[in-house]
């Protein structure tokens, strides 16, 4: 093993063990900067310039990779250096490494009568049906993030009405249950009579389905997009965008911005930021339509 990637392995120890980051974050800065070791064929730190991460970054995009994914691979090296230099390695300063510019892309969000006709789609006559509707509920009444959703067990009090979920960065924070929620849980909860822990589950296509396990990312992925289509909206609908559904009715009803960023486990709030524009556009609405009313 080269000097670099002892020190690599050293970063990735301190990420996890001193930073507290998540496993998943330990293997993407791992998977990034292996990337940067494997193109530059550098043994020591000293030797990563100027120059050569802007080769790599041409490497980047050459490679056609989106410009978000090329600042994930710039953020670990220049992380990577930081370290460096806090364990007094002398090594290229982080701040002569310029982020890509990245478009802030436009939140869309569902018209409300559209979100409604989704919500009621999933047919209440089975365990399916009921299942889908409460996972549907569940992601508009939380703004719960779909791995989030998906590690949810099923011993709640749902007459409590809010559970601690651990979120990114080993973050725990507060999430609430509307009652339309509550009760499409207990429904499906009632209607289950299996011991398995999980709250959502997957099930064997059949009429008298099988409980198959906690349910799996892509299956909550398939059945959003499903009931999206059923309900006739056209577009691609994710479970990330039921997130913005989440957060962008609670701004529009009065909510401040602060709340919003803690309900949604946002680490600066200049993530929760990015959903302003969409409280802008209702208030000119409401501009254009009261404004000036009496003038000829």
């Amino acid at each position: 093993m080269t000097r670099v990637e002892t020190l690599l392995q050293d970063y990735l120890n301190y990420l996890e063990i001193e930073k507290n980051r998540s496993r998943k974050t330990r293997e993407n800065y791992e998977r990034y900067l292996k990337e940067f070791l494997n193109f530059s064929k550098i043994k020591s730190p000293e030797e990563i310039t100027d120059r050569l991460v802007t080769e790599f970054r041409l490497y980047l995009a050459r490679r056609d990779i989106k410009k978000i994914t090329q600042s994930y691979y710039v953020i670990a090296v220049r992380n990577f250096l930081k370290y460096l230099i806090k364990k007094d390695h002398k090594v290229l300063s982080p701040d002569k490494i310029e982020l890509p510019k990245v478009s802030r892309r436009q939140i869309e969000i569902l018209e409300y009568k559209d979100l409604e006709r989704m919500l009621d789609c999933p047919d209440p006559k089975n365990l399916r049906g009921l299942r889908d509707k409460a996972i549907l509920e569940t992601f508009f009444s939380t703004g719960l993030r779909l791995s989030e959703l998906c590690a949810l067990d099923r011993y709640l009090d749902l007459e409590r009405g809010e559970i601690s979920v651990r979120g990114k960065g080993e973050k725990i924070r507060v999430v609430f249950f509307s009652k339309s929620a509550k009760d499409a849980i207990k429904k499906y909860l009632d209607k289950r009579g299996d011991p398995d822990p999980a709250l959502f589950v997957s099930l064997t296509k059949s009429n008298h389905p099988k409980i198959l396990g906690r349910i799996i990312p892509r299956a909550v992925q398939r059945l959003v997009t499903y009931y999206a289509k059923k309900a006739g909206i056209l577009g691609h609908v994710s479970p990330h965008q039921l997130r913005h559904q989440f957060a962008t009715d609670l701004l529009m009803n009065g909510a401040d911005l602060r709340s919003v960023q803690e309900m949604l486990g946002h680490a600066n709030i200049a993530t929760t930021q990015v959903y302003t524009h969409i409280t802008n556009r209702e208030l000119k609405e409401i501009h254009e339509t009261f404004h000036a009313r009496r003038r000829k």
